[in-house]
């Protein structure tokens, strides 16, 4: 009985596991057509690149202003939050000094006029004697030696009036750069703004250097931009002259926006991740942005169609990215590539073709499901 046993069973476990591998199969087929997919199809992406950023001011549009010479401010017409105009004064230095020195290159002036004018008349009796002693020599009447002695007299006064030409030259160009430098005692806006700072009192007295003292700092607020830091994974995407929107915590219910006006060459590190700046050129904030302010900035890619599917579809497996498309009733793995991301959708670049089923949340070999 027991050596008829052993076929027997053996034949009772070779049923089974046919039975076990057909069940196996068929539920396997099912569980495909039981799991939710989705086709893949072409959607248009309008994807944005969002990354925070700070409004600074444009360049040119925040401005020190200083002093050039040294004096003691008489008068500062400007204080922190004042609205100067372009040209307006805002500061006056003391111009004693200056104004002696301005009448005393005024006096030098006339001196070397009143030279000229001797040296012009010097000159004009040298060469009438000149004249005079070559007409007579041409009559036999005075020597030639005679003659030679004015000529020599004529060279000499033009000489000198060429010396005093010289002279009030300098003289002039003395007074003029006297001129200047008391101009410099009154200081006038160079932009027009906001006083952002004042680093100056009225009676200080301020020593010109290498550095030109700060007086106060006048701002802009009308040309501003954000100076928005963009992950270097998405910096390729971002070009030159895309719109941009951006909010800012003091008005969380508006909407700004503005246009990339340059990408900077160099990158700068935040939490040690390397992001460069793409500064966002500000329409019109109306007056109410600030420097320093943090922006949430949302930069509009050009939009495109691509063929799509959700992100649940795609898993990475052992360093790529995979699919699971539908084939006869199962869920067949194939790679591909993945391009932008829009929302729940990502762009497949390659591997999949319009109208192919993918499973959404398929199981993946070593995952907990």
């Amino acid at each position: 009985m027991r050596p008829r046993a052993v076929p027997i069973a053996a034949g009772a476990l070779l049923v089974i596991a046919l039975g076990w591998l057909i069940l196996r199969d068929g539920a396997g087929e099912a569980a495909a057509d039981a799991a939710e997919s989705v086709v893949a199809e072409r959607r248009v992406f309008a994807a944005t690149v969002a990354a925070i950023g700070t409004i600074k001011p444009q360049i040119g549009a925040e401005v020190r202003v200083g002093s050039r010479i040294s004096g003691r401010v008489r008068r500062l017409a400007a204080n922190i939050g004042d609205l100067v105009r372009r040209g307006q004064v805002i500061a006056e230095l003391e111009t004693e000094e200056l104004e002696a020195l301005v009448a005393e290159r005024r006096a030098e002036l006339a001196v070397a006029e009143a030279a000229l004018a001797s040296a012009e008349a010097t000159t004009q009796l040298a060469a009438a004697e000149l004249s005079r002693q070559q007409q007579l020599e041409l009559r036999g009447v005075a020597s030639r030696a005679e003659a030679d002695v004015a000529r020599e007299r004529h060279a000499v006064a033009v000489a000198q009036q060429g010396s005093a030409v010289a002279d009030l030259a300098r003289a002039r160009a003395a007074l003029d750069q006297t001129l200047v430098q008391r101009s410099f005692a009154t200081l006038h806006a160079p932009i027009g703004g906001v006083v952002a700072s004042v680093t100056t009192q009225k009676g200080e007295t301020i020593a010109a250097g290498l550095n030109a003292p700060t007086f106060l700092t006048i701002v802009d607020l009308g040309r501003l931009q954000v100076d928005t830091y963009v992950d270097e994974v998405d910096i390729g995407k971002v070009q030159v002259g895309q719109r941009a929107t951006f909010t800012v915590d003091a008005f969380p219910a508006r909407d700004f926006t503005g246009l990339v006006a340059a990408i900077y060459p160099t990158a700068t590190i935040q939490d040690n991740v390397v992001k460069y700046i793409a500064a966002v050129r500000i329409d019109s904030a109306g007056g109410v942005l600030r420097p320093e302010m943090t922006a949430n900035v949302r930069i509009a890619l050009e939009a495109r169609e691509v063929l799509a599917v959700p992100v649940r579809a795609v898993r990475r497996v052992e360093g790529r990215s995979v699919v699971y498309v539908v084939e006869a009733g199962r869920g067949a793995e194939r790679g591909v590539r993945t391009g932008w991301r829009d929302g729940a959708w990502v762009e497949i670049t390659e591997g999949l073709e319009p109208g192919e089923r993918v499973l959404l949340d398929p199981p993946v070999p070593g995952e907990p499901r």
